[in-house]
């Protein structure tokens, strides 16, 4: 796989997937899902038969395979699209796992009413186990609950300004209101993150001597690389 071999890999790792090895399961699984094989040319026969490896190395215990089972049930690959489904796969892995991916999606199901109840307060509940149980959660997460507060803000004071301004002008701001957020979140980001680097850029001046703060070691990702 490593060299380039994709289809003499997949034959390998569908030989071991039978033999019921969990992680040529998810090799299996991975690699329908994110690579071009001659074998399977159709993306959405790649998808229907990734799902069936995902499933048996969720059913074995890889909670990140249930993650994906969310995933693919969440946008509708390889199977009908169902929300509730696809959360119940989210809740497996968040309560048998503490995977704060599980955790991110169900705030965000939660948040937008898609296969869950709507609830603010859970959402930023899920929200924040989310980030508490990953540190490469936190940015994500605060992005996310800045817009939640945002959009209560944006609620209260449709309430109060009909008295103050004409309704079609609040209709044509209610109807671009996620563009606008949009667009300052993305200043926000950008200048929050220009002040980073500046900070990090800095060096430390002791007796008159430079010393460069060196930069952290890189943080691992949040979901782990399966095709290896």
């Amino acid at each position: 796989y490593k060299q380039g071999h994709i289809d003499q890999a997949l034959g390998k790792y569908l030989l071991l997937a039978e033999l019921g090895y969990e992680i040529a399961q998810s090799n299996v699984a991975y690699i329908l899902d994110q690579s071009q094989i001659t074998m399977y040319p159709s993306k959405s026969e790649r998808y229907r038969r990734a799902l069936i490896y995902w499933n048996r190395a969720a059913i074995q215990g890889f909670h990140a395979a249930r993650v994906k089972l969310g995933d693919y049930y969440f946008y509708g690959y390889g199977t009908e699209k169902s929300y509730e489904t696809a959360a119940t796969h989210y809740k497996h892995a968040s309560d048998h796992s503490q995977n704060p991916q599980a955790m991110f999606n169900l705030a965000y199901m939660h948040e937008k009413g898609l296969g869950l109840k709507k609830d603010i307060h859970l959402a930023k509940r899920f929200y924040d186990l989310a980030a508490e149980t990953s540190s490469d959660a936190q940015l994500p997460v605060n992005i996310v609950l800045f817009k939640i507060h945002l959009e209560l803000l944006w609620e209260k004071w449709k309430g109060y300004s009909k008295s103050l301004f004409h309704f079609d002008s609040i209709s044509l701001l209610n109807s671009y209101w996620d563009v606008y957020l949009m667009v300052v979140l993305g200043v926000l980001i950008g200048f929050l993150y220009t002040i980073r680097r500046q900070r990090a850029n800095r060096p430390f001046i002791i007796n008159d001597q430079p010393h460069v703060v060196q930069p952290p070691p890189a943080q691992p990702p949040l979901v782990q690389n399966m095709g290896q």
